[in-house]
């Protein structure tokens, strides 16, 4: 039935379903519009800070990309001359303000140790990288939210084993985890590559083989905190008020778990899952080490050896954008879940 209201000359309104949808659709739009421009905002100087930051940091390591370049056999005057052709004689905020100008216009400039465009090599790395952090994040949001239901509707013996097997999923190092993969399913039984990675344009089954065990070492952690959210989550939902109300009013016991309570508790598990997907940049850069995984990760290792600050800096940025995408895609999912959450 439609609601009914009097104007200012005394004329009946009439608001119709249709018309309150309509609003709360146009008020969706421009909170959700809203939100994408205060993270823009926030994200340039989050961006300048990182940056500046990692540039710092570098400039404060032992060495310099002319004593790696050289090595021991370079005499004072060739180190120094090198120094000077790379810029490195200049003042630590002077190389930075060179090297933020050039990144404005989208120039990261080329890797000191071989001279190739630092864009081309990150370009070139960030499927390899991504592809792991996707499907470490698949795994863990299957694997993770399915045994985390499974356990608070079941309870019992099995919810205390689930528990036991969170705990010793998150305590165990992942490349401790990752070492004893390759022994036991690369060396042993050799269903899997050990070490490399396979293109997906070459052969899309050999991609997904190599892509098993380093995903399945990396999603460890992450599957066991999304299980141990989800779990406590829906133990909550299951126990409070309108969910026994709902049982009462003969609500089936499917549509109660995955329609009713799943829902709700989804939020907090939402979070963890946040979280943990900026926590796998920083687990691919051990794993890409220990499968030998040409991604982002083994790119900047290999770049701060040797004091390439310029790849180094990239990486640093293109870290600094997954995080704020991240971060802005949990917020929506928010909004998504609970339309009465309003993200700050």
């Amino acid at each position: 039935m439609a609601d009914t209201s009097i104007d200012a000359m005394g004329a009946p309104l009439t608001r119709s379903p249709r018309g309150r949808a309509l609003r709360r659709r146009g008020t969706g739009g421009r909170r959700i519009t809203s939100l994408l421009a205060r993270r823009m905002v926030t994200a340039v100087p989050l961006l300048l800070v990182v940056s500046s930051f990692n540039f710092l940091l570098l400039s404060l390591t032992p060495g310099d990309a002319a004593r790696a370049i050289l090595g021991t056999s370079g005499t004072p005057e060739q180190y120094e001359a090198l120094r000077g052709q790379l810029g490195l004689d200049l003042p630590v905020y002077e190389q930075y303000w060179h090297w933020l100008a050039r990144a404005l216009s989208g120039d990261f400039g080329s890797s000191i140790t071989n001279g190739s465009p630092v864009l081309e090599s990150i370009t070139s790395r960030v499927p390899v990288t991504m592809s792991l952090i996707v499907g470490s994040l698949l795994v863990s949001v299957v694997v993770g939210v399915g045994l985390g239901v499974f356990s608070a509707v079941r309870g019992g013996v099995i919810g205390r084993a689930v528990d036991a097997v969170a705990l010793v999923g998150w305590a165990l190092p992942i490349f401790w985890v990752g070492s004893v993969l390759v022994v036991v399913f690369a060396i042993k039984l050799a269903w899997f590559p050990a070490l490399g990675y396979v293109p997906f344009t070459e052969s899309p089954e050999d991609w997904a083989r190599s892509l098993v065990l380093p995903v399945t070492a990396l999603s460890l952690g992450s599957v066991a905190a999304v299980l141990k959210q989800t779990r406590e989550s829906m133990l909550d939902v299951l126990g409070s008020e309108y969910i026994r109300m709902a049982a009462a009013n003969g609500v089936s016991r499917t549509s109660l778990i995955y329609r009713h309570a799943l829902k709700n508790a989804a939020i907090p598990v939402v979070t963890v899952l946040g979280v943990q997907t900026v926590g796998l940049l920083g687990g691919a850069v051990l794993i890409e080490s220990v499968f030998s995984v040409p991604g982002l990760g083994s790119l900047v290792v290999g770049s701060a050896l040797a004091h390439d600050i310029p790849t180094v800096q990239a990486v640093a940025v293109v870290f600094t954008v997954v995080v704020i995408v991240v971060n802005l895609s949990v917020d929506l999912a928010y909004g998504l879940l609970n339309p009465r959450v309003s993200a700050a």
